[in-house]
């Protein structure tokens, strides 16, 4: 990676850590307090966050289409003030109509300010070059929830929630704006240059261009939705998921604190090994992780628990890579931060769905509930398998 890139890479995957924390982030930590002092139920926080990732989906198209046209600098700095004004208005909330409109606004700062906008900023400067730029910022960010957590904690016990969402605003002016301002300017996309392979292999910067682009884009559009539907549900749900499966309380918080650490793995996984492969093969890979950690654990119980973890973190991490680097080489880069935006509007519904929907199957069903998630991540494997691995 050139010395111009990497700084790109260190500089974006920054913002992005801190975009991620103090957002996606951020309802773990204070939706209890938040609650309590403004006298709604919990359920109601998780819900205004709901409202928030539907307003994130909306606004995508719209964010990445800008980006295409004018580059991912004056966008994603845009988002600092967005995400400063909606945490400030998260901290000056006095009941639930300031809570939803302040996670409303915070919702359209996700949906033109996380990973589907630097993927298109990324795009927007190196062009079909972008596949080891997009795996370097998600290493950076893969470490959000890590500095996330224990940041919205310190905060919140010296100085009570509303304190931690003004320093989290803060924070997005003093820190996360200098760092989107100091991203190149964007210059028109670089072609793809021919490079020296071993046979067999590819680097992923060629174009498929499928001969029925329209069916290929709802394929990856599924793909999408049935990852961030499973990736939102175990993030929920997973301490529970564990205890139906046999596992005590301090073990289940233990195998989930796996879940992070295995992500990071599988992009690095990604990084190294797998760049060498062509990214749709590494997507099915990914996509076949989480229901073999889920038969593991259905048949095995307990003993299996780190194993599903790993392999759900290993598999998400390269999966969120996949969200960057799939529609590049599908489709190529021209319009692709609108496209990006588009087909990532039914994952968007479906984080804001799952929660809920995977809440009541494990009420259900109990640890039974994988069976769903696993069915998903099988269709999704079949999705795959149905896109063009070579040339059309």
């Amino acid at each position: 990676m050139a010395q111009s890139t990497t700084r790109t890479v260190v500089l974006l995957g920054l913002a992005q850590t801190l975009a991620w924390a103090s957002s996606y982030y951020l309802p773990a930590m204070l939706a209890v307090p938040m609650a309590r002092d403004l006298g709604v139920h919990t359920a109601t926080v998780f819900a205004a966050f709901s409202v928030a990732l539907a307003v994130s989906a909306v606004a995508g198209p719209w964010a990445g289409q800008a980006i295409d046209r004018h580059g991912g600098r004056p966008v994603l700095m845009s988002t600092n003030g967005l995400f400063a004004a909606g945490l400030a208005g998260l901290g000056l909330a006095q009941g639930p109509v300031g809570l939803f409109a302040a996670w409303a606004l915070i919702g359209l700062a996700m949906g033109s300010g996380l990973y589907e906008a630097a993927f298109a900023a990324l795009v927007r400067l190196y062009g079909q070059d972008s596949r080891g730029a997009i795996t370097g910022i998600t290493l950076f960010a893969g470490f959000a929830s890590t500095v996330g957590w224990p940041l919205s904690t310190l905060l919140e016990l010296q100085l009570g929630w509303r304190g931690a969402c003004f320093g989290w605003a803060a924070l997005h002016l003093l820190l996360g704006l200098p760092l989107n301002a100091l991203l190149p300017r964007a210059l028109p996309p670089v072609p793809a240059r021919p490079t020296a392979l071993a046979p067999g292999a590819t680097d992923g910067t060629d174009i498929l261009h499928p001969q029925h682009p329209r069916r290929a884009a709802v394929l990856l559009a599924f793909v999408f939705a049935a990852a961030w539907f499973t990736s939102t549900a175990m993030a929920a749900h997973l301490p529970r998921l564990l205890q139906d499966a046999g596992a005590s309380l301090a073990t289940a918080v233990a195998v989930g604190a796996l879940v992070g650490p295995a992500q990071v793995a599988g992009r690095l996984l990604e990084f190294g090994l797998l760049r060498r492969i062509h990214p749709l093969l590494s997507a099915r890979l990914a996509a076949l992780a989480h229901p073999l950690g889920a038969t593991a654990l259905l048949l095995a119980g307990a003993p299996a628990a780190a194993l599903f973890a790993v392999l759900h973190g290993a598999g998400n991490g390269i999966l969120t890579i996949a969200k960057g680097t799939l529609p590049l080489v599908l489709f190529g880069p021209q319009g692709y931060g609108q496209r990006q935006g588009w087909l990532m509007m039914p994952a968007r519904a479906a984080q804001a769905l799952a929660p809920f929907a995977f809440g009541l199957a494990l009420e259900r069903w109990g640890v039974g509930a994988l069976g769903l998630t696993a069915a998903l991540g099988l269709v999704a494997l079949a999705a795959l398998m149905l896109l063009p691995r070579g040339q059309s």
